[in-house]
């Protein structure tokens, strides 16, 4: 957890309310799949209680059309005419139930029913004929009633498509429960005894196979009950049961479906005879479909709430840690005070703000500045100070300038000022020389230009290098061209003085002096117009080696830099070789000058100290007994190999040091998750920049590869003791996250912790 856990807090918090939007809305979605599912699940009972009704109905249609051809049929008719008392008509009633034997094999509704003659006091039935009804009695009656009751009620009494409700009935000593369907024949039979009544009597197990379908799909009930309650048939409830149902006052007789107790309650009435239809599915079975929904639903919000929770929480962590992180460091350089009463975003806010503000106007100082550090380079430049390029390429940046390898340096004078130094006359300069400039910039824009008193403008013109002693023709164009502008359309005369092409950037302050010199040779000669340093070549009684260039040689000596070194020499033997007569005396003393420029590096502690103190000076020594120019300048060039070879030898060993320093701060800190360069720069004091090009010169390998791989061979002596898990060895060796560790040790180690720390084991 990190140390300001309010943040996190904070960060966790949103990620949940995020997480239960859309748990709330599959809650929303589940309700309504469940909804959905049981009206689904409803339909298709009151569907299949429906199709059990139309099978009944029609069944019952059935037996009420068979009364119906009875009826009509003229072996009944024929037999229903003979008087009572008459002798029976044997032929007749036998044709008569070889008839209706047939119905009895084609419909299992009509397997049992007879049919009473009145006249002759006779029942048939499919397959026998009872002269006298106390027979058929005997083999097949109603549990309850008696035979005279029996007669009287059925036998005797007028029926108009009659139902006897469900009652207990002896079948050939086997009992079960039946309903009777009675039929008066004829059918226009009002009063009294009819000549012929049909019975049907179906049995109860008969209307439980209609109405089993509900009773085996959902393990319920099934109950059919007539307009006045009674019961005509019934799956799966008792005659108990049902009588509580329906006088139960919490039940709704009129509600087409209903939860009673445990069981979905489904009531339809029949249209055609007003019987009632009611169905009891238990409340699991409707349910199965939606329980599994259910199931589903929560086992998967279950995950998603539970890996989403790992995920706020990971990613609460990853995010509030970089912003704890920058606040720790805004803390430390605003003080904690500045937070008192706020929260952290708006001490974020306000801090970064008070940066970007503050960086504004800096940036706005340095753009106004600009111009003058850009001039106070060129006036460094042109004196000589820079003892490397390097300097001369960093103080060139942070002008916003770079300047070409090759070029030259001119100076143009406005004649006529001389010894004039009233306000007036400085103001009309200072206009002059902005015209100049202007004027100067607009013929070429490569040109870099800084002010060389009130009436002298100093401009270094780049250009591809030019023969030894010559100057670029296209500057010498620029500068006549210049002369000739001015004085055309401002009447300011000049004096332009050129000095020789430059090889390098440091040679530039070179070209400067030549174009002083030249400058001052113009003024001494009244010469006007463009004058380049070869015109003033005389015998010169004295050599060239300026104080500027001494100082410079010695800091390039002491920066370890040969090359420049050397450069800065040729420079010197050329000007007083080539641009130069000079006496055997001066050649001489020349030679000393360079001598005792060596001597003084010398008596530096840093050469001083070194193994080949005695030969460099005995070499040094040797320089003013060399026979030639050519020799001095061998001799010169042999000392200042073996005085730059010690500076990179000293070099080379305080970076060693220094790389080892890094390498025992890391050993000491890799653990820190918060190891960046910036602090390691700080515990060796060297600029962030450079130590990792330092560190990647002694060591061949960049400062981040090595850090990496110091903590993953820590990683992996963890792994390999088994002392930890994978995500505790991850923080103990300065990972922020165990995912980034994972992946940076299959980089490095080609497997994942795991598979190298079973590896390890089964070794």
């Amino acid at each position: 957890m990190p140390k300001h856990s309010r943040l996190f807090r904070r960060f966790l918090v949103s990620y949940l309310i995020i997480l239960i939007i859309p748990s709330l809305a599959g809650y929303m979605s589940y309700r309504t799949s469940i909804s959905v599912t049981q009206s689904v699940s409803i339909e298709n009972s009151v569907s299949q209680l429906r199709m059990s009704q139309g099978i009944l109905e029609r069944r019952m249609a059935e037996v009420e059309g068979f009364t119906r051809q009875m009826a009509l049929n003229p072996e009944l008719n024929m037999l229903m005419k003979n008087r009572s008392g008459s002798l029976p008509n044997v032929y007749g009633m036998w044709n008569l139930m070889q008839e209706v034997t047939a119905f009895s094999q084609t419909n299992d509704f009509l397997q049992n029913f007879y049919i009473y003659l009145n006249n002759y006091h006779v029942i048939v039935t499919p397959g026998s004929t009872y002269y006298r009804p106390e027979h058929y009695y005997q083999s097949s009656n109603y549990i309850g009633l008696d035979e005279k009751d029996w007669e009287t009620k059925v036998l005797k009494t007028t029926h108009r498509s009659e139902i006897m409700p469900l009652r207990p009935y002896m079948n050939k000593g086997n009992q079960s429960a039946a309903i009777t369907y009675l039929q008066s024949i004829p059918l226009d039979s009002f009063t009294g005894a009819s000549p012929a009544m049909v019975a049907v009597i179906v049995d109860e197990q008969t209307i439980a196979g209609i109405l089993s379908g509900l009773q085996e799909k959902y393990g319920g009930w099934v109950h059919v009950s007539d307009e006045n309650g009674h019961t005509i048939g019934s799956v799966g409830i008792g005659e108990q049961e049902i009588q509580h149902l329906q006088s139960d006052s919490r039940f709704d007789k009129a509600a087409l479906s209903q939860f009673y107790g445990d069981d979905l309650v489904i009531s339809i009435k029949s249209e055609r005879n007003g019987w009632v239809y009611m169905a009891g599915i238990p409340r699991h079975a409707l349910m199965e479909n939606a329980n599994k929904i259910k199931s589903i639903t929560w086992s998967v919000t279950v995950a998603a709430l539970l890996f989403g929770l790992l995920a706020g929480l990971v990613l609460s962590y990853r995010n509030s840690a970089p912003i704890n992180r920058l606040l720790g460091i805004m803390r430390e350089q605003f003080g904690k005070d500045g937070a008192a009463g706020r929260n952290e975003y708006d001490f974020l806010q306000g801090n970064i703000s008070v940066l970007l503000t503050t960086n504004k106007l800096l940036e706005n100082e340095l753009t106004r500045q600009l111009p003058l550090i850009r001039d106070a380079f060129l006036k460094r430049l042109l004196a000589g100070e820079f003892q490397s390029r390097d300097e001369i390429e960093a103080a060139g940046s942070q002008a916003n300038m770079r300047l070409g390898d090759t070029g030259s340096v001119a100076i143009v004078q406005i004649n006529g000022y001389s010894g004039m130094d009233s306000v007036e006359i400085l103001n009309e300069l200072s206009a002059a020389r902005l015209l100049l400039k202007q004027t100067l910039a607009d013929l070429d824009d490569s040109v870099h230009m800084t002010d060389l008193g009130s009436d002298r403008l100093v401009a270094i013109f780049e250009h591809e290098p030019a023969e030894a002693g010559k100057s670029d023709p296209e500057t010498e164009r620029v500068l006549q061209q210049l002369a000739s502008s001015v004085f055309t359309e401002y009447r300011i005369s000049v004096t332009a003085a050129l000095g020789e092409s430059y090889l390098a950037v440091p040679e530039a302050a070179r070209s400067y002096e030549q174009a002083k010199q030249t400058l001052e040779f113009a003024v001494f000669t009244n010469r006007k117009g463009v004058l380049h340093y070869s015109d003033t070549r005389v015998e010169s009684t004295t050599y060239y080696y300026p104080l500027e260039m001494e100082l410079r040689l010695i800091s390039t000596i002491r920066a370890g830099d040969i090359n420049e070194a050397k450069r800065i020499v040729q420079t010197i033997m050329d000007e007083n070789m080539n641009n130069r007569v000079l006496s055997i005396d001066m050649r001489t003393q020349l030679a000393g000058e360079l001598q005792g420029t060596f001597m003084k590096l010398l008596d530096q502690k840093a050469f001083a100290e070194s193994d080949q103190f005695e030969e460099i000076k005995q070499r040094i020594a040797d320089i003013q007994r060399a026979d030639t120019i050519e020799s001095v300048h061998g001799e010169i060039d042999a000392v200042m190999e073996s005085l730059c070879a010690i500076v990179s030898s000293r070099k080379n060993d305080l970076h060693t040091r220094m790389v080892e320093q890094i390498k025992l701060f890391i050993e000491e800190m890799y653990a820190d998750p918060e190891l960046t360069l910036y602090r390691i720069a700080e515990q060796v004091e060297r600029p962030e920049k450079s130590i990792s090009p330092l560190f990647k010169e002694v060591t061949g390998i960049n400062l981040s590869d090595y850090l990496e791989k110091v903590r993953l061979d820590h990683a992996a002596a963890m792994l390999r003791r088994n002392d930890f898990t994978v995500d505790e060895i991850a923080a103990r060796v300065g990972y922020n996250s165990s995912h980034s560790f994972r992946r940076a040790f299959k980089r490095v180690l080609g497997v994942p912790p795991s598979s190298y720390r079973q590896a390890n084991l089964e070794n």
